[in-house]
């Protein structure tokens, strides 16, 4: 099992949003930026920042992909 970030992905190009913008409104680094890119694990401080910045919940931002 792996964690998928694509509906992040989604919900920035809906709110017309950069992977800079949130870099700026979380103050997440690009390097967990490139760990999301590669569905790698990030720690979870880091997406309960990204869901308050994007006013969601963790849901709306990854899913958990069976292999």
């Amino acid at each position: 099992m792996y964690a998928s970030y694509n509906k992040l992905w989604k919900l920035l190009i809906d709110k017309n949003m950069k992977k800079k913008d949130l870099m700026a409104i979380t103050g997440i680094s690009q390097a967990t930026i490139g760990k999301l890119g590669r569905s790698e694990t990030v720690n979870s401080d880091v997406l309960i920042r990204i869901c308050a910045a994007l006013n969601c919940d963790i849901g709306d931002i990854m899913e958990v992909i069976k292999e």
